[in-house]
């Protein structure tokens, strides 16, 4: 026993004494926050057991020395700090992660050096927003081996040398965006062989010639100057996942490794498509490659052939200057499922692709992942039918700012589809749950237009000259959960829905509409927009009816009668949201009421109207009765005066 109680003792002295060693004798680790106090220094009576100090946002130019033993965090973000004393971070030996973002490091480069050399064991240090010149920059990054991010954001950098990251070998993320790079030695990031992330956006580059970053998983070289984008090819295997080129001068696709792990692909905001076809684009982009590889011909086709190999799931090349489709370079993207391809210049979506060199038939290509295209404001008017049957797996389609003419569902094989019909046959798209179709001024919506597609929203917003003929939504009114059918001009005889036994929400702002269709009665509605039209009053037992499911309504914009605002009060009883209720007024015969104001007290200011209403009736009465009181008396005295006149004749 005694034995038993000696082990216990024993542990308890040896937790105490490493409690005692850490500095946390009776307390948890500590963390003090002097952000936003107008300080001009550090604080003198800081507790040494600090494990984070955070300094940030206020006026200290110099920092002496810190005796912080414990500390592993610290940030001087947004102060005026120019000078560091050469041993102020010396008894800092914890410290692992520095913020000295926003400071005026570019002063005193030397001291700040040798201060910022002291700290052996920093993993993290953000030195952005501080002016700093390439070789103010090489010099803070001296004694870095155990750097594991690094930070240098909106700095004067013009030049990456292979002498900056040489004392910084563990980096795994790098930032340098918004500098003014134009210029990166060979060396400078190869022999980082953790590095995984590398942001080099918002500065001058314009070629990347012979990308070998073996390494990177993430890359960022958005809003540059970047005209091609060129691999060499080779056997290596790239575990690049995220290249992002967006916001560039691309003429042509990039040309990426030939063993990769490629699968997002940012390409948007380019000059991409700007060539007169994709042959010409793809044929200029593999002589570029020959020319830079030095290559006296062009042995293949290195932009296929590599993409082939791409297992790209998200591509965007929205605003582009596409004009043509490139339908033998995307289908080579067999796993792709996103594309973004909104804001290009396609009119037409057509068919031109080479025969089989053997069969000489018209050869068929798939898309066989894509599930989302978005083909927004392209002024697109034809879509050729073979296209739609070569999506094979399409759930969304975005068509939105266009002008496509949904054809009449017809029940055809895609071999006896009519090729040369200037409709869109959507009814093809058996795969489809999504479509949208705003503002591509249609004309009509036939009957069965969406026949054997199971939609599961439908938009049809802005096409306001559009005729909704009678079974146009057969075939989806089971499935539809989401309709949008606003800015259409409808009047209620114009607007003839099914029941929905599935519509959950529903959109018919901006239109004429009078009366809800009741067919809506059997929906499991639960957001409804009916804002700007002229809707008086709403059925009161058709809000009882929708409210087990509805919770949401916008009602704004209409010309709504105080007194007949029982089902106002009724959705109000139910904490129905009306997000909109305080933009909304009804009407009496001489006021309009802030229906805010109405829901306090709504008889108060029906009462109100209703003795309004009794007294200017009984002025009435009186006026008709004094009137024909009047009348009365003027006969009988106009019978009098005539009678004495025949006498006095007589």
């Amino acid at each position: 026993m005694v034995r038993h109680m000696f082990s216990n003792l024993l542990l308890l002295w040896s937790i105490s004494q490493n409690l005692y060693v850490t500095g946390l004798a009776h307390d948890e680790p500590k963390e003090q926050s002097w952000k936003n106090q107008n300080l001009y220094s550090v604080p003198l009576d800081l507790d040494v057991r600090l494990r984070r100090l955070d300094l940030s946002n206020n006026f200290i130019k110099q920092l002496h020395t810190l005796a912080l033993p414990y500390l592993e965090q610290l940030d001087l973000s947004s102060n005026q700090l120019g000078l560091i004393s050469e041993g102020a971070f010396e008894d800092l030996d914890r410290l692992e992660e520095l913020n000295l973002s926003r400071n005026a490091l570019n002063n005193d480069v030397g001291s700040n050096g040798k201060a910022l050399r002291s700290i052996s064991r920093l993993k993290s240090l953000d030195i952005s927003m501080n002016d700093l010149s390439d070789d103010a920059a090489e010099l803070y990054l001296r004694n870095k081996s155990s750097l594991d991010q690094l930070k240098m954001t909106g700095n004067a950098l013009t030049r990456l040398s292979h002498n900056l990251f040489k004392e910084s070998k563990g980096l795994r993320a790098i930032t340098i965006d918004n500098n003014q790079i134009s210029v990166i030695e060979q060396g400078t990031f190869e022999p980082l062989s953790h590095l995984e992330m590398l942001n080099l956006a918002r500065n001058n580059l314009a070629h990347i010639c012979d990308f070998k970053l073996y390494q990177i998983k993430y890359l960022n070289l958005s809003q540059n100057s970047v005209e091609f984008f060129v691999t060499h090819e080779d056997d290596h295997l790239y575990r690049l996942e995220i290249l992002d080129l967006s916001h560039n001068k691309l003429l042509y696709f990039p040309i990426v490794p030939k063993i990769n792990n490629l699968r997002y692909l940012h390409l948007q905001n380019n000059l991409v498509g700007a060539l007169n076809s994709e042959a010409t684009m793809v044929s200029e982009a593999n002589a570029l490659y020959s020319e830079i590889m030095s290559e006296k011909t062009v042995r293949k086709n290195y932009l296929h052939s590599n993409w082939r190999r791409m297992p790209l799931i998200y591509l965007d090349l929205s605003y582009n200057h596409f004009r043509s489709f490139p339908l033998e370079t995307l289908s080579r993207l067999t796993s792709l499922e996103t594309l973004n391809f909104s804001f290009n210049c396609l009119q037409n979506i057509t068919w031109n692709i080479r025969n089989d060199d053997v069969s000489g038939f018209r050869r068929q290509l798939f898309f066989p992942s894509l599930k989302y295209l978005n083909l927004q404001s392209n002024g697109l008017a034809y879509i050729s039918p073979l296209f739609l049957n070569a999506l094979t797996q399409i759930e969304t389609l975005n068509l939105q700012d266009n002008s496509v003419q949904p054809c009449a569902s017809i029940d055809q094989s895609p071999q006896e589809i009519d090729l040369n019909t200037s409709c869109v046959v959507i009814g093809q798209l058996r795969t489809l749950k999504h479509l949208n179709l705003k503002e591509n001024n249609i004309k009509m919506l036939h009957p069965n237009t969406f026949l054997k597609i199971s939609l599961v929203s439908l938009n049809l917003a802005g096409n306001s000259h559009m005729v909704v003929r009678e079974d146009a939504f057969e075939g989806v009114q089971k499935t539809l959960q989401s309709l949008i059918v606003s800015e259409i001009n409808m009047t209620s005889s114009d607007l003839s829905l099914p029941c929905m036994p599935a519509l959950a929400q529903l959109n018919i702002s901006n239109n004429h509409l009078d009366v809800m269709p009741s067919s809506l009665s059997c929906s499991p509605l639960r957001e409804i927009d009916i804002r700007n039209n002229h809707f008086v009053s709403l059925n009161n037992s058709f809000i009882l009816a929708l409210s087990v499911r509805l919770n949401l309504m916008y009602i704004s914009g209409n010309h709504f009668n105080c007194c007949d605002s029982r089902w106002l009060i009724i959705a109000h009883e139910l904490k129905m949201k009306l997000p909109d209720v305080n933009d909304t007024v009804c009407y009496t015969s001489g006021i309009n009421i802030a229906m805010t104001e109405y829901l306090k007290k709504p008889s108060g200011y029906c009462l109100f109207h209703t003795k309004a209403q009794e007294v200017h009736f009984g002025t009435m009465a009186i006026i008709v009765l004094f009137v024909t009181v009047l009348s009365t008396v003027l006969i009988i005295l106009t019978r009098k005066v005539c009678c004495t006149q025949r006498s006095f004749i007589v």
